[in-house]
């Protein structure tokens, strides 16, 4: 009898999720292989299509304590998003007087102004929003050092990163911080990105611009998320800038925090 020799790939497989060691039948893929892919693309394509329910997550973030405004792009609809991306880097011209008036009712009643104004926006994938938003906000004031302001959260449909910059200049903010869902992968449909703008304000571009990405629990958890989110924001308000100009080095600051033994290890 012949010995049966153990796929070495099947290991590695069992490490990561990425589309390695299909194997085949003749030339083509194994049916169960075709099957997951197509289960794979429709979920991406349904974490693009689908709508952020903006009612449940206003509802979650209040129930803990955060104040959230709600926004929209210039972008009718999800066919205009995706075919006119101009438009989901702009807020809708009826949002934004409402902005411009709490901001002026905040220095009215003798409100500082913020250090940071946080954008939720549904992105290339509302499921990303929906699903990692809440743990990453709880995540992160501890990370904030004393005084630290924060404006409402004001959550964006049909929007880009740029349209951030908008609101943080119209809530009068020293940084913005849009936490928006990714482009779906095969095997990351539910993946949020973060970044991050010092001075936010019309025609920022993204060299000026930090970015975390990556952020769900099988890639950056949103705990690890948070605390990088928080080092950038202290060294942005120290070196007035975000972008090319402050390198991300908190992974550095977590090595020197951790025990030497423990750093061996």
């Amino acid at each position: 009898m012949a010995e049966i020799v153990p796929d070495p790939w099947q290991a590695w497989r069992r490490h990561t999720a990425a589309r390695i060691a299909l194997g085949r039948v003749g030339v083509a893929t194994p049916t169960d292989e075709a099957l997951r892919f197509g289960l794979a693309h429709a979920m991406a394509r349904d974490a693009i299509h689908a709508p952020l329910d903006v009612a449940a997550l206003q509802a979650e973030l209040q129930a803990v304590g955060w104040p959230v405004l709600q926004a929209r792009s210039r972008a009718a609809d999800r066919t205009e998003y995706l075919r006119r991306p101009d438009l989901g880097r702009q807020l809708h011209p009826d949002d934004a007087p409402r902005l411009r008036a709490h901001a002026q009712q905040q220095r009215e009643a003798g409100q500082p102004a913020p250090d940071l104004c946080i954008v939720v926006g549904d992105g290339l994938s509302s499921l990303a929003v929906q699903r990692h938003t809440r743990a990453l906000l709880a995540a992160l004031p501890q990370h904030l050092p004393a005084g630290f302001t924060l404006a409402p959260i004001v959550v964006v449909t049909q929007a880009r990163v740029a349209v951030a910059d908008e609101i943080g200049e119209l809530l009068g903010a020293a940084m913005s911080a849009i936490f928006i869902g990714e482009r779906p992968g095969l095997s990351s449909p539910d993946s949020l990105g973060i970044y991050l703008t010092h001075g936010p304000r019309r025609g920022r571009n993204d060299a000026e611009r930090n970015c975390i990405s990556n952020v769900r629990p099988e890639g950056l958890r949103p705990e690890a998320a948070a605390f990088k989110l928080a080092w950038l924001m202290k060294r942005a308000l120290q070196l007035g800038c975000t972008g090319v100009n402050l390198k991300d080095e908190s992974d550095l600051e977590v090595l020197e925090a951790a025990p030497a033994d423990r750093a061996l290890k």
